[in-house]
């Protein structure tokens, strides 16, 4: 029988006899002596031992795992040649050889360092012509060639801890682990491999062919594969990581559980005109039932009246078209609606904050849904996810705002960024943020900001001298799944793909 090397059923059989022939007094076979008797790959005769005990208890194996030192192939070259040292003590004749001479010969580096080392070369360095190289020594042995010869013949023991540790890190000589087995005959031990069933079928019941059949033993410590479970959104898990961001800063979560506002907190308390294009039916979603709100701190709301009609605290009333000041309504800001912004949040916790026993510096944020009258398309849906930042203290300037986008873009991992001048009706001044997008190589809006107006503070009865910074972005926005979150496969926990991602409604650039 000579199977040939590919047949794997062939070597295990030719295993097993040798292992028959080895006699039931004998206590087993190595698997290296074996592949060297049976003229087999190691790797070969491995493979045929896992095969076989897989099979159950034809054969018993025990994995051994042994060291011996070999020499690399730069350590076989030294054993046929020399070492580095002697060939360049070798090459210096007796009136000495010019350094730059002796540096150009083939491993001269090293040998050159090895041989003064070993004192048996001296440099001249005043020497006429520079630096020149003579013997120091009559004669030397070649005690590396005379170690790594040793070890060729398989008595690398005979060396010291010391010597060995020497040549490997002139990487001469190297440890190598080799893994066998200790075979031995089983409890089914056969020369002859009989195929295992592995399913019982209806037709071997019925027949009763099963009772003469061998079967595969069951695995019970298999994994099983995976159970299909849901997954956090995306998104979800960029807003975990939004929020984290905000906690590390020190800000404190606003509450956003209220959907519906008044237009009152939605625009008025934010110095926004009540003839401002957003408040129409084409940019808000007005309700129906209850339509209007009927409980307003008044006297706060008289002072916003006033400001929005007559002007004051140094202002003579928001620009609107054709007129600076208007009979200002309070039918129109009773009218409920879907909140348009998360901003009538930050106006609620900022009237809030004015009527505390004594002022306090506080940073708000918050993270939830905002509702827009849009026409769907690829890019535009009726609603999404506003993330702002809020921080009030005293003398708070541009360059606090700034710094403070730096930073939480930044952590975010948007380094690259550019403020623009913009136009806010409740910020002045108000800026427009941008980050470098590596993908599209192009500057990307990435989020608005600006300093409330005074305006706006004032009224609700903040100090004068405290000064309000803010920022905000959407969470929808591509480049804040790209840069925010650079793994998403890895936050999403299983395979994603990120084209499809990329391509939803929720995430296409906008123009």
């Amino acid at each position: 029988m000579s199977p040939t090397m590919a047949d794997g059923a062939g070597v295990a059989e030719l295993l097993l006899q040798r292992l028959d022939g080895a006699g039931d007094d004998d206590d087993g076979l190595c698997s290296l002596e074996a592949a060297a008797a049976l003229g087999l790959d190691h790797q070969l005769l491995v493979g045929a031992v896992k095969s076989l005990q897989a099979l159950g208890e034809v054969i018993e194996a025990e994995q051994r795992s042994s060291k011996h030192w070999e020499l690399t192939a730069e350590g076989t070259e030294i054993v046929q040649d020399g070492s580095h040292e002697v060939h360049v003590f070798n090459s210096i004749p007796p009136e000495g050889l010019p350094q730059s001479q002796l540096m150009a010969l083939p491993s001269a580096k090293v040998g050159f360092s090895k041989a003064m080392s070993n004192k048996w070369i001296r440099l001249d360095k005043a020497a006429e012509g520079g630096p020149r190289i003579f013997r120091a020594v009559e004669n030397v042995e070649d005690s590396v060639r005379e170690k790594l010869e040793q070890v060729q013949r398989g008595k690398a023991e005979s060396l010291d801890q010391k010597e060995r540790n020497e040549l490997r890190k002139r990487k001469l000589l190297v440890e190598v682990t080799l893994k066998s087995y200790w075979i031995r005959k089983g409890s089914a031990f056969s020369t002859r491999l009989a195929k295992q069933e592995t399913e019982l079928t209806p037709e071997m019941i019925a027949s009763g062919s099963w009772h003469n059949l061998s079967f595969k033993a069951y695995n019970f410590a298999a994994l099983g594969l995976p159970p299909n479970s849901g997954h956090l959104h995306p998104l979800l898990k960029v807003r975990t990581q939004f929020r984290q961001i905000f906690l590390e800063m020190g800000f404190t979560e606003m509450p956003t559980n209220n959907f519906i506002e008044s237009s009152f907190w939605n625009f008025d308390a934010l110095f926004q005109p009540q003839q401002h294009p957003a408040r129409d039916e084409h940019d808000t979603f007005f309700l129906l039932d209850p339509a209007e709100a009927t409980e307003f701190p008044m006297e706060y709301l008289q002072r916003v009246k006033r400001v929005h009609s007559q002007g004051g605290y140094g202002s003579q009333g928001p620009p609107v078209p054709c007129r600076y000041k208007y009979d200002w309504k309070l039918e129109e800001a009773r009218k409920n609606i879907l909140r348009t912004h998360t901003t009538a949040v930050s106006a609620r916790m900022l009237y809030h904050l004015a009527h505390q026993e004594k002022f306090m510096p506080a940073k708000y944020f918050s993270i939830d849904r905002v509702f827009r009258n849009e026409t769907l398309d690829a890019t535009h849906l009726a609603e999404f996810h506003q993330i702002e930042g809020v921080v009030a203290d005293y003398g708070l300037t541009l360059g606090d705002l700034m710094g403070t986008l730096q930073e939480f873009f930044t952590k975010l991992g948007l380094a690259q960024l550019r403020f623009k001048p913009a136009y806010n009706p409740y910020t002045e001044p108000s800026m427009e943020v941008f980050s470098y997008h590596q993908g599209l190589k192009k500057w990307v809006e990435v989020g608005n900001s600006g300093i409330f107006r005074p305006e706006m503070l004032l009224p609700m009865g903040l100090p004068e001298g405290v000064s309000v910074i803010a920022w905000g972005l959407s969470l929808e926005r591509p480049t804040m799944i790209k840069y925010g979150i650079n793994n998403i496969r890895e936050l999403v926990g299983h395979k994603v793909n990120l084209q499809m991602v990329y391509d939803s409604p929720l995430c296409r650039l906008d123009s």
